[in-house]
């Protein structure tokens, strides 16, 4: 094979990948917004004091493994009917304050988003997440209460 074409091919094959992995980091960044956050600690305090709903949207296989903060509500943020289930625990008042907990923050500041653009008023990130973040060390490293999840 001709030299010129074999570095030719091989220097797009590296700019593929590169350009394949700024996409990948990108995705697992939470998106930027100005909503009000709270940290773990605030957020079960808030709770308790039912100040808000605190809401996990993980996914059943991570509130088995890890188990869902007491004072939590679990609907998963896939769910099709999302927002119906939202308001089934939080009410149909779009004003009333919403925390939001996933993993990481990711999920969370995404479903902040969304809320927002649905018309929610008051929601609120919980960044820090239940494993940890570049915002906190996390519900687990916190040590605050979990509940084993009944689904």
């Amino acid at each position: 094979m001709n030299p010129t074409l074999t570095r030719r091919l091989v220097l797009l094959g590296g700019a593929a990948a590169a350009a394949g992995a700024g996409i990948w980091w990108q995705r697992r960044q939470p998106p930027d917004h100005d909503h009000p956050r709270l940290t773990v600690a605030e957020a079960y305090a808030q709770a308790q004091a039912g100040e808000i709903t605190l809401v996990d949207i993980r996914t059943p296989q991570e509130w088995r493994a890890s188990g869902v903060p007491v004072g939590s509500h679990q609907i998963d943020m896939r769910r099709e009917d999302f927002i119906k289930a939202l308001q089934a625990v939080a009410g149909p008042d779009r004003s009333v304050p919403v925390a939001l907990i996933c993993a990481r923050g990711v999920r969370s500041a995404r479903v902040t988003l969304m809320l927002s653009e649905a018309g929610y008023t008051h929601v609120i990130d919980v960044p820090e997440g239940m494993l940890g973040s570049a915002a906190g060390p996390g519900w687990l490293a916190g040590n605050l209460p979990v509940a084993r999840w009944q689904g």
